[in-house]
């Protein structure tokens, strides 16, 4: 058993500097430096922006290089605990082994990280959700895809903010957006783009038939600030109503919900989430600058038509995933032929398996 013990401890070590390799450790602790001694220099707090730029740059590389230093400071520490069990100190072997089992997870998050090869994946991400075809059960299988995203964030440490979400006609939503920041919130959440499929006993039909539903996700990068686009204020047409809910002593009254329209790319945005128009129209700008730079960055009027079509045929043919609950329990990716026979566990937030899955086929293309 120790020697069991020993190999995976020699396993883990040699992982280790695999991801040194990969991640490019070093040079990303040289580029840190290069930017520490950038920043020291006094004409450098004379230009804001630039400071912001070296700011946002040295954030993204420590997170990895931190991440990287946890792993390996833990590596470390169970050495140590290795050596006193082949001293004859049985009592640290639960210790050990709880170690080794975060060093594994942590591990494996680091490996993901190196699959990551597009610049925009360290960004943060706006998340949408569609309703599509299936009527209420179509809006109540996006309200059960909104609470499994919310739940992936939490379980991953990224924050997230329902910016806007638009209630459906009897129960759920007919969409969400929702704004998600953490390390390479964008790299994780633009593998599940596409359309989802929902297959059950429809709870709102009386007779207790079996139903399909489908909803579509939609996630691109948020906009740094450095990033500036020009948006012509006469492209724009700009709504004030009522946010909408289900009632309650907190509804709002006055029209501080905000629908942003640009009108040349027909691109819409909406935000609801605070109670005043001006927060509420100024989120509602940032997200549809990051809509506008997603077309640019995907060669604008070929990638819009892409998200359009997507959007548009939210149906049969179409799917990504599919989530089947009767009459068998089962998730399977499409694009993976990953299968996961725990539908409850998906729709409670783990999606690191399917993620992961992904990030693999789409590497390896």
């Amino acid at each position: 058993m120790l020697e069991e013990l020993k190999d995976k401890h020699t396993g883990q070590k040699k992982l280790l500097e695999e991801l040194r390799g990969f991640l490019e450790i070093e040079h990303k602790r040289d580029e840190i430096a290069a930017i520490d001694h950038r920043m020291s220099d006094p004409g450098a707090w004379s230009n804001q922006e630039l400071l912001k730029e070296l700011n946002r740059s040295k954030k993204r590389l420590a997170g990895t290089t931190e991440r990287f230093g946890h792993l390996e400071r833990s590596i470390s520490d169970a050495g140590a605990l290795l050596e006193l069990l082949e001293e004859g100190e049985a009592s640290v072997e639960p210790e050990f082994r709880g170690l080794l089992k975060a060093i594994e997870a942590d591990a494996e998050k680091l490996r993901l990280e190196a699959l990551f090869s597009d610049e925009a994946d360290a960004k943060d991400a706006y998340l949408e959700i569609n309703s599509g075809a299936g009527g209420t059960d179509a809006q109540d299988w996006a309200q059960m895809l909104l609470r499994m995203y919310l739940r992936f964030c939490d379980k991953e440490g990224f924050a997230a903010t329902v910016v806007d979400s638009q209630p459906g006609d009897e129960a759920g939503i007919r969409s969400a957006t929702v704004s998600i920041e953490g390390p390479y919130a964008f790299g994780y959440l633009k593998e599940e783009v596409g359309v989802h499929r929902l297959v059950r006993i429809s709870p709102f039909d009386s007779n207790a038939r079996r139903h399909t539903a489908f909803a579509s996700v939609f996630a691109y990068p948020q906009v740094d600030e450095s990033i500036k686009v020009d948006i012509d204020p006469k492209d724009l047409r700009v709504d004030t109503y009522r946010s909408s809910g289900h009632g309650g002593q907190h509804i709002n009254v006055t029209d501080s919900a905000v629908r942003i329209t640009h009108i040349p790319t027909n691109t819409v945005v909406s935000c609801q989430n605070e109670r005043s128009q001006i927060r509420n129209r100024d989120l509602a700008m940032r997200v549809l600058m990051a809509r506008l730079v997603e077309l640019e960055r995907g060669k604008q009027l070929k990638k819009k038509q892409e998200i359009e079509d997507a959007k548009k045929d939210i149906g049969w043919g179409s799917q990504i995933r599919s989530y089947v609950l009767h009459p068998y329990q089962m998730v399977k990716d499409h694009r993976t032929k990953l299968e996961i026979g725990d539908v409850n566990r998906v729709l409670d937030g783990d999606l690191e398996e399917l993620i992961k899955a992904a990030l693999h086929m789409n590497r390896k293309k």
